[in-house]
């Protein structure tokens, strides 16, 4: 209502709220269109960016702590595997419990999310530098190990669970969401790139010779400890690079997005309590079996990350072109991520998933049963990267629809964004902490040799199953399972109308709200 010279002489019917009248009373109220406001270029990159460094280190950490565990490190097998299913089951258990501390967390001048991201920074880039520093003694690596990699795991959850929460609250468009998504899909396919350019051309420059016999002469081991110290600080170097970048992105993140409210939110004075909105999330249909679909499929891609250095080096025979494979996968999904925004948009999401998903399997099957030639397997790469960037892509365009439809079934319901996609990203990682443990344990059982040129037939027809076979069938099952899957293109879009209504007669009720104490303040 406005204030100031001319508001005493309006009307006293304009004061009184529609209920207090009479019926011959009531004013004609002429409804304004409300304005969409759209996010600029600059807000949706800003925003994009700061999904990079999650991506930039768990994939330096996916493809290649591994093989840096078992060859440079030198811990032995049993103990790698230790490390990889700890850490990643830590990392696991850490999402749901920021989550619930975030929906605790009161709304700030910097919102409530963005707190959480600004603060975890700097201790994560320490915990990041030191998984890659080899300490002097050998009786405790592996506590050194696992100490630094839960807790850099820790710290990055404090990042990213808030970062994936913030596509709620960055705009209330749908279609700007989407928009922003495809937008940090394809930062953050760019991330993985870098992550493996940085990491790979960076380690790859180092001379890191393998020993051709367990019982080598004194001058072979010694020439190799010489080498091995320069592998150590060629992945140093590298994890320098990344905490840089990781910083980086952080402040643009932070200078660039600002947090927005719902207003029927706005309205909420008691906050709910986590174990009951963690149940109401739990028993929300669409959600479960959204996440049993991406569980699968997710676990197929991750298989495939934990174990292709190794496949690379030894059941292929390419030592020294991993690194570029690599590159060649990362920069195909980076190129295709647009093509995938344009394809759900005109398709559906759900034939996006059957399409984009399913594409991986013939070119899994064909690396099971070709022979080791490079020009093939760089022709491989490429068209598999065209299903990793569905797989990047599909799971955080589908969240929010899922929050959208729990919104409507529950509209008294708030706060519950950062358990959605908390919980997500929690059966995803301990999954693939339980796989990878799983598949380094086997390649212990197999008889796998420490910086061996050549890996005995049973290590290399293992590593082949763990990149082919096992992700096949995982996919499959994903692939099933989305069957169940119950919103679509018209679901979507009945959603996308009883929201915005709700929106509305939420502020209209805001503002009849302020009349009334206005009102009161007069009288």
């Amino acid at each position: 209502m406005a204030k100031g010279e001319g508001a005493e002489s309006g009307s006293a019917a304009g004061l009184l709220p529609t209920g207090i009248l009479q019926a011959g009373e009531r004013p004609v109220q002429v409804k304004e269109p409300k304005k969409k406001k759209q996010l600029s270029i600059c807000n949706k990159l800003c925003y994009a960016v700061g999904g990079a460094p999650y991506q930039v280190t768990g994939c330096a950490l996916g493809f290649f702590l591994q093989i840096y565990l078992l060859d440079v490190a030198q811990v032995d097998p049993f103990s790698a595997s230790i490390i990889l299913f700890v850490g990643r089951a830590w990392d696991a258990i850490t999402d749901p419990l920021v989550g619930f501390c975030i929906s605790k967390s009161p709304w700030t001048r910097l919102g409530r999310l963005m707190p959480w991201i600004i603060f975890s920074t700097p201790l994560a880039i320490i915990a990041y530098f030191l998984i890659w520093f080899v300490p002097d003694f050998h009786q405790g690596q592996t506590l050194w190990y696992l100490l630094f990699y839960c807790l850099f795991e820790t710290l990055v959850t404090c990042f990213h669970v808030p970062y994936s929460a913030l596509t709620m609250f960055i705009s209330t468009e749908q279609s700007e969401r989407d928009s922003a998504t495809a937008y940090r899909m394809t930062v953050e396919v760019l991330g993985t790139v870098l992550g493996t350019a940085i990491q790979g051309q960076i380690v790859g420059q180092a001379d890191s010779p393998c020993i051709p016999d367990v019982n080598a002469s004194t001058a072979n081991r010694t020439q190799s400890s010489t080498s091995i110290k320069e592998t150590q600080n060629a992945y140093l170097l590298a994890a320098g690079v990344i905490a840089s970048i990781y910083v980086i992105c952080a402040v643009i993140l932070t200078l660039g997005v600002r947090e927005q409210r719902e207003s029927y939110e706005t309205q909420q004075t008691k906050q709910m309590p986590f174990f009951r909105g963690l149940r109401l999330v739990m028993s929300h249909g669409p959600y479960i079996k959204l996440i049993a679909g991406f569980l699968f499929t997710s676990l197929a891609f991750m298989l495939v990350e934990g174990n292709f250095a190794l496949f690379c080096t030894y059941t292929l025979g390419f030592r020294n072109e991993f690194q570029n494979l690599l590159l060649a996968i990362m920069f195909s999904a980076t190129v295709t991520i647009p093509i995938w925004q344009w394809f759900l948009t005109r398709f559906g999401k759900k034939t996006a998933v059957y399409v984009g998903i399913s594409s991986a399997v013939p070119f899994l099957i064909l690396v099971a049963l070709m022979e080791s030639n490079l020009i093939v397997t760089y022709v491989v790469a490429v068209a598999a990267g065209i299903s990793v960037a569905a797989a990047f892509l599909l799971p955080w365009s589908m969240l929010p629809d899922v929050i959208d439809d729990f919104h409507l079934k529950q509209p008294h319901i708030h706060g519950t964004e950062p358990i959605f996609f908390s919980f997500y990203v929690f059966f995803t990682k301990f999954a693939s902490g339980v796989s990878l443990g799983i598949s380094t344990l086997s390649l212990d059982f197999t008889g796998y040799q420490t910086r061996g040129c050549s890996q005995p037939a049973r290590v290399k027809f293992t590593l082949k199953m763990l990149v082919t076979m096992a992700p096949i069938v995982l996919i499959l099952i994903g692939l099933l399972l989305f069957k169940l899957y119950p919103i679509d293109e018209e679901k979507r879009r009945q959603n996308k109308k009883a929201l915005q209504a709700l929106r509305e007669e939420a502020s209209s009720s805001g503002c009849s709200d302020t009349d009334s104490t206005e009102l009161a303040s007069i009288l």
